[in-house]
C-alpha cells in the first residue's frame, strides 16, 4: 500500500493552488509547512463501501418537499471516467447547492434571501456501469460572500466523488456556460490554466434537455491525470 500504482501527473496549472491571493480565505487557512503523504492501509483504500442499498439515491432534488420548489428546473448529466477514459462505475456522487434565491438550507448561511421549504439543496446518485449519472434540480442563484467589497459567487453546484473508499473522495464545483460572474470569481479563477477552468463549466446540452420540461446541462468529469477536472483537494 506504500507504493501506489503510477499514473499520469497533473499538468502544471490545471489544479488550484493551496493559496490564492485573490481568494482571501485560502490565505488564512492554507498550510504553511510542506505536506507529508500518509501511507494508506487496506482500511483506508477499501472502506467504507457505498452502495444504493445502504445510501438511498436522491436523483430528483426537486421532490424532497411537500410541493415543487421555486426556480428554474434543470437536468444535469454526465459521465465520470479515469485518466484513460474508462468509466468509474457504481460510484457514489453527492450534490449540494444553494436554492434559486442563492441561499443554502443551512444554519450557517445568513444571506438575506428566502429559504425554500420545498428545496433542501442536497442529492445523491450512483453511476451506472458506463460511469453515467443524472440528477434533476433547480438552477441555483448567485449570492454575495465576504471575500471583498461587492463580491458575488456565480451560480454553481458542488459535486463530491467517493470512488472505492472515503479516503479517495474528491470535491469540485460545476458552473454554467455564459455566466458573466465567472471571470470575476476568485474561486473559479484560482485554476490558472484556461482549458482546465473550462472543464468546470457545464454547457447546455439539448440531448439532455427534456422538451417542455427542463433544460439539460452536461458535466463530464475526469478524476485524475493530465486532463483531470480541477478539484478542491487535488494537489500535485
Amino acid at each position: 500500500m506504500n507504493n501506489p500504482a503510477p499514473y499520469r501527473a497533473y499538468t502544471p496549472g490545471t489544479q488550484p493552488p493551496l493559496a490564492s491571493h485573490a481568494y482571501r480565505g485560502t490565505i488564512r487557512r492554507h498550510p504553511l509547512q510542506p505536506l507529508h503523504p500518509m501511507p494508506q492501509t487496506i482500511t483506508e483504500v477499501t472502506g467504507p463501501s457505498f452502495s444504493p442499498t445502504r445510501y438511498k439515491p436522491m436523483a430528483d432534488m426537486t421532490a424532497t418537499g411537500a410541493a415543487a420548489p421555486l426556480g428554474e428546473r434543470i437536468l444535469v448529466a454526465g459521465r465520470i471516467a479515469d485518466e484513460d477514459g474508462r468509466p468509474v462505475a457504481h460510484t457514489m456522487v453527492e450534490i449540494w447547492q444553494a436554492n434559486a434565491a442563492g441561499r443554502y438550507n443551512h444554519p450557517g448561511d445568513t444571506h438575506d434571501a428566502p429559504i425554500d421549504a420545498n428545496f433542501h439543496g442536497a442529492g445523491r446518485v450512483f453511476t451506472d456501469a458506463e460511469g453515467n449519472y443524472s440528477v434533476q434540480t433547480i438552477r441555483p442563484g448567485a449570492y454575495p460572500w465576504p471575500n471583498g467589497p461587492n463580491s458575488w459567487r456565480p451560480s454553481h453546484i458542488h459535486f463530491s466523488f467517493f470512488g472505492p473508499a472515503f479516503a479517495t473522495r474528491l470535491v469540485t464545483q460545476m458552473y454554467f456556460e455564459g455566466d458573466p460572474l465567472l471571470p470575476l470569481d476568485p474561486v473559479f479563477m484560482a485554476v490558472p490554466d484556461e482549458a482546465a477552468r473550462a472543464r468546470l463549466v457545464a454547457p447546455l446540452d439539448m440531448a439532455i434537455t427534456r422538451p417542455g420540461f427542463a433544460l439539460g446541462y452536461r458535466f463530464d468529469v475526469v478524476l485524475r491525470g493530465r486532463t483531470a477536472t480541477p478539484m478542491e483537494d487535488n494537489h500535485p
